[in-house]
């Protein structure tokens, strides 16, 4: 939805995602290819993952490793997409080291504040739409 709301169109686009979860990584590949998007699909055990990460014109990490994405890692204007979540010093981070990448990008999601929020609200969203299935099965 965030990727929508900013009109992101991933039609073409090389889009790597840091993540084999059931919850983020494998419906997100689905999800992008069915928009046309080439995906690579990587995460934590990825050998040289530098090598996947900074091609793509869209990046996407979720794995709850604060930091595993550093400057380097991420291409010139890219969108980058932080849906991990992680202590650091006692601070809540996410995957992607933002201070340092966010003058990289055309655009960033901050953690925290960024893909949980709206987490949230789609979460609420599909309990009103189920909710008014219900009612008309009733």
């Amino acid at each position: 939805r965030i990727l929508e709301a900013y009109k992101v169109n991933l039609e073409g686009l090389n889009m790597c995602i840091v993540s084999n979860s059931i919850l983020v990584g494998k419906p997100l590949t689905i999800m992008a290819t069915n928009r046309f998007a080439t995906v690579t699909m990587c995460h934590i055990k990825t050998k040289n993952l530098k090598e996947h990460t900074s091609t793509a014109d869209v990046l996407v990490s979720a794995t709850g490793v604060a930091h595993i994405i550093k400057f380097d890692m991420v291409k010139e204007g890219a969108v980058a997409v932080d849906v991990g979540i992680a202590k650091l010093c006692g601070k809540t981070v996410g995957d992607i080291d933002f201070e340092n990448v966010k003058n990289r990008v055309s655009m960033i999601t901050p953690v925290p504040g960024g893909v949980g929020p709206v987490t949230v609200a789609m979460v609420i969203d599909n309990l009103l739409n189920a909710v008014k299935l219900q009612r008309c099965l009733v």
